[in-house]
């Protein structure tokens, strides 16, 4: 059974707004912490707080959600998924203190976490496998539209309105959506799903809060320091065990099989790469064009397009040539135009313009797009269609704990070149520490004591770590494009879109 072709587009197109609300919430809150910090008197570890409760929970929850979807159903528990979310989108912007937005911000987390796999899973319950493709384009590109346009946004909004704003922003698209998905989607389910896997669920959310935690304060502590490797440490042991014990469990919430199967294998390499990649370069840019180019956070948003135009240019093309090819040679040949696009932009000068950005920016969306998309539909293909929301929990997961282990380690390279780089002798203390932590620290030092040559120095220190980042990007992607030639299944393999039977999803009368 599928729903009519008019109903099933309306659907998506819900899901999209769903998901764009989503994905600019992850960065709006980025140009909104100076002005939190000075209307709610948050100090830095407040501010700290305020982002990391939301991925810690989201990070958390999102193996979890995936089976709970599958027992319940997924339409139900995504639109519950949506009122989480909007509901704490309306208790941040309503809060009066940084405890109530700190709360707010893991309610959204959770929201998020319950919105994200189980509104994968829905695309293959509505879309045959021949229109399967173009449908997760759209959807991976609502979510990555959402990323540069959290700063663009964000900047306009505090220009305009109080800083609620920025959470207000979301009740009215989520509710919209959530009516567009109510009125438009089947209900799904597995009727064999496994029961609640206690130990299983204890153990992965353990062992994942662990790892993030760890993740986000090493670039701060160092990643040598006792509390940064005593939690790293604890984060290994948890999810050790949390495998070996789903091997074992008479009903385990993952399936650990599906890595045996080589198309799903690779295809979650490649998407944990591509969503790294485009992490690292949306993690450098930004402080690039503001710190170095001097742009506002609108502007900043503003320029980032080129990549956006690149990604929709790559998910058109992709929607008209896997039918044909299959994933892999679409795969293979976009991880290779994003190698060639990071490559370009690792030669970036502190002297060049943003003109002289856009060729290579638009190359490394084409390549995001090229890749990202199909091995997401790749992935999609390769789930049993019993397994639709943990499965999709289960590739969630593993592509946002692997994005934010890169950026971390990212972060560290970006730190360490600019730190080696940055002239800060002759500066009293504090200014020199201020300096010499970040590009903007620099730059504000910089208008301060009107130092010109403080600001070049600092500038050039961030391109070269920028550009190092870059280029460790580069061979990254040109490697994982190199081991997909190699192992991944090609068409032979099973990589077929257009011939996949109808899914085997038990609907339920919406």
């Amino acid at each position: 059974m599928r729903v009519g072709h008019e109903r099933r587009w309306w659907g998506l197109g819900a899901l999209a707004l769903c998901m764009l609300a989503l994905g600019f919430d992850m960065t709006i809150l980025n140009v909104a912490l100076t002005t939190l910090s000075e209307k709610l008197h948050a100090g830095t570890s407040e501010l700290q707080w305020i982002v990391d409760s939301y991925l810690l929970v989201f990070a958390a929850l999102l193996l979890p959600a995936g089976l709970l979807g599958d027992r319940l159903g997924r339409k139900r528990t995504l639109l519950a998924g949506l009122a989480i979310f909007g509901a704490a989108s309306l208790a941040g912007a309503l809060s009066g203190g940084t405890g109530g937005v700190i709360a707010a911000r893991a309610f959204m987390g959770l929201g998020a976490a319950i919105v994200t796999p189980l509104s994968m899973s829905m695309l293959p319950a509505i879309f045959p496998a021949g229109e399967r493709t173009r449908a997760v384009a759209v959807w991976s590109s609502a979510t990555a539209l959402g990323l540069p346009l959290g700063p663009l946004l964000g900047g306009w909004l505090l220009e305009h309105y109080s800083w609620g704003s920025i959470f207000l922003l979301n009740v009215p698209i989520v509710l919209v959506g959530g009516i567009a998905l109510a009125l438009t989607m089947p209900e799904t389910r597995d009727p064999a799903a496994p029961k609640a896997d206690g130990p299983g669920s204890l153990l992965s959310m353990g062992g994942l809060v662990a790892l993030v935690y760890g993740v986000i304060e090493a670039p701060v502590r160092g990643w040598g320091d006792p509390v940064v490797l005593g939690v790293l440490a604890l984060a290994a042991v948890l999810l050790a065990a949390f495998v070996l014990w789903e091997r074992r469990a008479p009903h385990p919430m993952m399936d650990v099989r599906l890595f045996r199967d080589a198309r799903f294998s690779w295809a979650m390499v490649a998407a944990i790469a591509a969503n790294l990649m485009m992490g690292g370069l949306l993690f450098v840019f930004p402080q690039y064009l503001q710190a170095v180019l001097g742009n506002d956070a609108f502007g900043t948003g503003l320029r980032l397009v080129p990549m956006l135009l690149g990604l929709m240019a790559g998910g058109l093309t992709t929607d008209r040539i896997v039918p044909r090819t299959g994933h892999k040679p679409v795969i293979v040949t976009g991880l290779a135009v994003l190698a060639a696009g990071l490559g370009w932009g690792a030669f970036t000068g502190a002297g060049d313009s943003y003109g002289s950005v856009v060729p290579w920016l638009l190359l490394i969306g084409l390549g995001c797009g090229l890749s990202l998309i199909p091995a997401m539909d790749a992935l999609m293909a390769a789930l049993p269609a019993d397994q639709a929301g943990r499965g999709s929990g289960l590739v969630q997961t593993l592509r946002q704990t692997g994005g934010t282990l890169g950026v971390a380690g990212l972060g560290s390279l970006l730190s360490a070149v600019y730190r080696d780089r940055v002239a800060t002798g002759g500066l009293p203390g504090a200014a020199a520490d201020a300096a010499h932590d970040s590009v903007g620290g620099a730059v504000a030092v910089a208008g301060k004591l009107h130092d010109g040559a403080l600001l070049a120095s600092a500038r050039d220190a961030y391109v070269h770590g920028m550009d190092a980042v870059l280029a460790a990007c580069a061979a990254g992607s040109l490697a994982v494009a190199v081991l997909l030639l190699t192992f991944q299944p090609g068409r032979r393999g099973a990589d077929v879109t257009a011939d996949e039977p109808e899914s085997t999803h038990e609907h339920v009368a919406p």
